[in-house]
Formats: structure tokens, sequence, C-alpha cells
């Protein structure tokens, strides 16, 4: 049985590894207001401690998750024009099933990002 809640990933397709340290923001979007629910940092696997969301804090609704990838880059010494063409990814997604597991990874290069509704 797969437990609910929420979690993510970032994987650095430029260098081929977890991304670790990656400054990671969620937000529940309602009614015209954003509510930070988690501030915290990708570990060395390229995820978080825990998850974003326990089973019991995930209801219904719009979400929003930062990745401060721009930082993240030029503390691997990448090198990227001032300003980044990516600074922080936003990926809004909507939670309906609250019973389910959701997973959004994000796998991310300084120029470009793919995400999906992972497992």
């Amino acid at each position: 049985m797969t437990m609910a809640g929420l979690t993510t990933h970032i994987l650095d397709t430029h260098g081929g590894v977890p991304a670790a340290g990656v400054a990671i923001t969620l937000r529940r979007l309602t009614q015209g207001t954003a509510e930070i629910l988690v501030e915290t940092f990708s570990n060395a696997d390229g995820r978080t401690d825990a998850p974003l969301l326990t089973p019991e804090a995930t209801v219904p609704g719009i979400y929003e998750i930062d990745f401060a990838i721009g930082p993240y880059f030029r503390s691997r010494g990448v090198p990227l024009p001032d300003p980044a063409f990516l600074e922080v990814v936003t990926v809004r997604f909507g939670l309906a099933d609250t019973a389910r597991h959701w997973h959004v990874p994000l796998n991310v290069s300084p120029y470009g990002y793919t995400t999906y509704r992972g497992s």
C-alpha cells in the first residue's frame, strides 16, 4: 500500500547527479492568496528529508513548488548569465485525490526543465 502525501526530488541533468542543496518552497493557493506550507532544502539524494505534505496535511487544492535552481548551479560553479535564464522554477499543480501519494520530480539544467506526475 502506498502512503498518501506529497514528495519531490530534483535531478541535475547538466551534471548527471541528484541536485543537493536546492531551496524548496511549497505553497497552497486559496482565493488569490499563497500560504507557505514548507521551506526546506534537497538532501544529497536530491530529495527532502521528510515529505512536503504528510497524509494528514494533504487537502485538495492548487499548490506551487518553487525550486531555487539558479543558486544551486552557481554553487556548483556552473557559469550562468546575469540574470540567469532559470533562477527559480515554479511548478503549479492540483491535488484532487488526497488518498493517494503525489510525487512531483524535477529534471533540470541551467536552460530547461521537465516535470511530471511521478509515483
